[in-house]
């Protein structure tokens, strides 16, 4: 049996949405033995206990779970953010902790895009100065002129629904639009993979059905791929496949 068919066997969860018409056959994403542990004075404390997944090119996964249980850690070590005690984060077969660390900061600029809770957006810019900032970090190869940067910030912006407020800053935008405004600079470089850590968090009923809403277009018009931990069930549900995460481990 293949990794992606034994992770999938070992997690009864796997319901939610219908398959992904982008699923690929080997794994685009994979997790190997991954462990982390903090210190809480002399005492370590052990987190993340050996997680073991693969993710298919353009599949929407979600990792759901009590508080306290690992699923914030997890998405930070898969998006290069921390660094694990051991175990390996592989993108397209490559390990992301293998590379130098200017290489790393490359990859994870070009190629990962996130999404906070907390939105994390820059007050004094307005909703386009703060989607292009990815793109002002490692624009080579991705962008020819700052004329062709701007044109695909106000594009993003458009495709979330903000085309009208781009010269808004976030003070004057609501909470939906500014985690609208997060997801767009998350996309601002193209990325294959979206990571969101609890991106309805902060939102009302309404925001956050249109939000389940943008995820699953965005999804289908570009095939890209999305991790979401959270704790909103209806949003675990759009994903193609759900996981559970209790006391460091997927059960």
């Amino acid at each position: 049996m293949s990794d992606r068919h034994a992770a999938a066997a070992a997690i009864p969860e796997q319901t939610g949405g219908s398959p992904s018409p982008h699923a690929a056959r080997e794994p685009f994403f994979a997790v190997r033995g991954l462990h982390k542990s903090y210190m809480s004075g002399e005492t370590r404390l052990p987190v993340l206990k050996g997680i073991d997944l693969s993710i298919s090119r353009g599949e929407i996964l979600s990792i759901v779970g009590p508080s306290g249980v690992g699923k914030s850690t997890l998405l930070h070590l898969m998006g290069a953010l921390d660094r694990p005690d051991s175990g390996s984060v592989l993108l397209d077969g490559q390990d992301l902790f293998l590379l130098p660390e200017n290489a790393l900061a490359r990859l994870r600029n070009l190629r990962i895009g996130f999404v906070f809770q907390f939105y994390h957006l820059l007050p004094e810019f307005t909703a386009l100065e703060n989607v292009l900032m990815p793109a002002l970090v490692y624009a080579e190869g991705k962008f020819a002129s700052g004329a062709e940067r701007e044109r695909r910030a106000e594009e993003i912006l458009g495709l979330v629904g903000l085309r009208d407020r781009i010269r808004h800053k976030p003070a004057e935008l609501s909470g939906g639009e500014q985690q609208r405004v997060a997801i767009a600079r998350a996309l601002m470089n193209e990325p294959s993979l979206v990571l969101a850590d609890e991106p309805t968090g902060n939102l009302d009923t309404r925001a956050s059905a249109e939000l389940h809403h943008l995820i699953r277009e965005l999804n289908a018009r570009s095939g890209q791929t999305f991790v979401i931990v959270t704790h909103n069930e209806v949003l675990a549900g759009i994903a193609h496949r759900r996981l559970r995460m209790i006391d460091g481990r997927i059960v």
